[in-house]
């Protein structure tokens, strides 16, 4: 199992921050014997003092609570410092807590722009306001004792040195959601407050079988090599990092056995978007087709290094623009398909509809043999290994949610059965099914896991849940599905434009630079400035208003009838160029990218 960091690496975990007028200082209140963290309000400089400033001012220095630094951010000229102000335990991993943040807080330290160009404080003020939007990051987790980066497997075969570090640099990279904002507490060395925090989702229940007592543990790992929202990260990049990749691992714990299993999901491994344009659902476009099987090869060899063999599921349709895009997957992969990377399509919605998602026992018969073969991790009651998982199920749709994670969940209740019969808990013919409170817990666990995934790339829960979490279709879950759908459309177009500029700033994927971004951020000119969807709703709106009245009072005067031919035709005309050039209305990103 995993050791605990030494004492003197030891996480703080509570600590006071006081707001002086200069400075910030962080001080350890667990117990802990450490100095306190000085950061200048002039700079974010930062320096470690042995205790607190007495304030000689007149106004006492606010002080607040705080469970965690998430980091540093920098921009053009002020820094900003990432708080954790509330947290709550959710469970355990390998017998260590974990937490959930409940609210993080942006502290600036940005003095230095008093004497900055009045442009200069434009732009930082724009850029300041993309991190009020990290303030509503959802599905942050974290641990003061284990590495949650890793999964049981790769925790366990870390070597005994490796466990001994501190945690940051234990830590998986690709999962470590604030990587770059450590960035600059690695170079002051200030591990006791460097607290490695991931995105996904945490869930865990205990039950019952019989007088066997199993405790369920279900974690994600979202990857922050592309991430961001629904319809502003799609694809690969040309390194093979494809959007919504998130680690799914499922850990039992039972009669002192412990057993992992992992499975992933990810976007289809090459380059293509969808533009929003107000339309309902924007057209795919493939981009560089040539290039595709060199970008998909360098995914599949990724997951190959870090997880196995690789089962490629694709749920994706078989007509239509789905269609365009499974056909390029299939022949990106054609030259890499072997022993060890398998590609199975599964065209979700013409064989199981929208009701009848028992008709995944086709799929689970099509690969039951991989899953078999490949395994899962186990360790017995003295925490020895007894086998390891040596492939993955790697399964996507369009938007690696709603689909992705019926099958998912359909994957890991056979995993769990397969597990629970191995261990003598059940027989050849139980499944999980025969036991109702049990089987509610587990789909409870896996819906709750679509949900939070689902939230974070699109706004609102998965799709299709109420299969999940009841075992079949219900009146009240297909219009639940038709309300989150609606949703997604706003804020597709409204909203994930300004969102996907935080995530790439929180991330390190856009680097603030003041000769680049006085044009990045410049007001908008020609057709844009005035392209305001709401403005454009109410010239539409009046148009067939005043239309209506004219024509009610042409009996009485013709001229009503020139009137009505003019407010219907403005009305038509401004509809048009709304459907012409929706992709002016909409949120889009406005930070340019250049590689890091």
């Amino acid at each position: 199992m995993m050791a605990k960091a030494l004492p003197s690496q030891k996480l703080y975990t509570r600590m006071r921050l006081w707001e002086f007028p200069d400075r910030y200082i962080i001080e350890p209140t667990d117990g802990s014997s450490g100095s306190c963290l000085a950061v200048s309000r002039v700079n974010g400089s930062m320096t470690l003092v042995d205790e607190v400033l007495r304030c000689m001012a007149v106004r006492v220095p606010k002080i607040q609570t705080v469970f965690g630094v998430i980091g540093m951010l920098k921009l053009l000229e002020g820094s900003y410092l990432l708080v954790i102000t509330d947290c709550e335990s959710v469970g355990t991993y390998l017998g260590h807590p974990i937490f959930k943040v409940l609210s993080l807080k942006v502290f600036p330290c940005d003095h230095s722009l008093r004497n900055s160009p009045e442009e200069q404080k434009r732009m930082e003020s724009e850029f300041s306001r993309m991190l009020k939007v990290a303030e509503e990051t959802h599905g942050l987790y974290f641990s003061y004792d284990v590495n949650i980066t890793l999964s049981v497997q790769r925790l366990n075969d870390l070597g005994h040195e490796s466990k001994l570090l501190p945690l940051w640099r234990q830590a998986e990279p690709r999962f470590l959601w604030n990587n770059y904002m450590l960035e600059v507490f690695i170079d002051s060395k200030l591990d006791p407050y460097m607290l490695p925090v991931i995105q996904g989702s945490f869930s865990s229940f205990q039950s019952a079988i019989g007088l066997d007592i199993i405790d369920v543990v279900l974690i994600a790992r979202r990857c922050t090599r592309r991430t961001g929202t629904r319809m502003w990260r799609r694809g690969a990049d040309s390194d093979g990092y494809v959007a919504n990749f998130v680690e799914s691992e499922q850990i039992i714990h039972l009669n002192g056995f412990t057993a992992s299993f992992v499975q992933v999901r990810g976007s289809m491994p090459f380059l293509w978007d969808q533009i929003v344009d107000l339309t309902y659902k924007p057209k795919f476009d493939i981009l560089r087709p040539e290039d595709a099987p060199q970008i998909a090869e360098r995914h599949f060899l990724d997951l190959r290094k870090k997880y196995g063999n690789v089962l490629a599921i694709d749920l994706v349709n078989t007509h239509g623009g789905e269609g365009r895009l499974t056909e390029q997957f299939a022949t990106s992969v054609q030259n890499i398909l072997s022993d060890d990377v398998r590609y199975l399509h599964f065209d979700f919605h013409r064989i199981c509809g929208h009701v009848h998602f028992e008709r995944l026992s086709i799929l689970y018969e099509q690969t039951e043999d991989f899953l078999i073969k490949n395994r899962y991790y186990l360790l017995n009651e003295k925490g020895e290994k007894v086998e390891g998982q040596v492939g993955i199920v790697r399964t996507n749709c369009v938007d690696c949610l709603d689909r992705t994670n019926v099958t998912q969940s359909m994957i890991g209740r056979k995993m769990l059965e397969y597990q629970l019969r191995r261990l003598g808990v059940f027989d050849a013919e139980e499944t999980i099914s025969t036991y109702p409170n049990f089987d509610d817990c587990f789909k409870i666990l896996w819906a709750d896991h679509g949900d939070d995934i689902s939230i974070q790339y699109s706004g609102t829960p998965a799709l299709k849940g109420d299969f999940v979490r009841f075992g079949k279709r219900t009146l009240q879950g297909i219009l639940k599905d038709g309300w989150n759908a609606l949703t997604r459309y706003y804020l597709n177009n409204f909203v994930d434009g300004t969102k996907q500029d935080s995530v790439d700033l929180l991330q390190g994927h856009y680097i603030v630079s003041v000769t680049r971004d006085m044009a990045s951020i410049a007001p908008k000119g020609g057709i844009e400035a005035i392209a305001s969807l709401p403005l454009a709703l109410a010239v539409i709106t009046m148009g067939f208003i005043f239309t209506m009245l004219s024509l009610m009072r042409v009996r009485d005067d013709l001229w009503q009838l020139l009137f009505s031919f003019f407010w219907a035709g403005l009305s038509i005309a401004v509809a048009t160029f709304v459907r012409a050039y929706g992709r002016l209305f909409c949120n889009r990103p406005c930070l340019h990218k250049p590689p890091r």
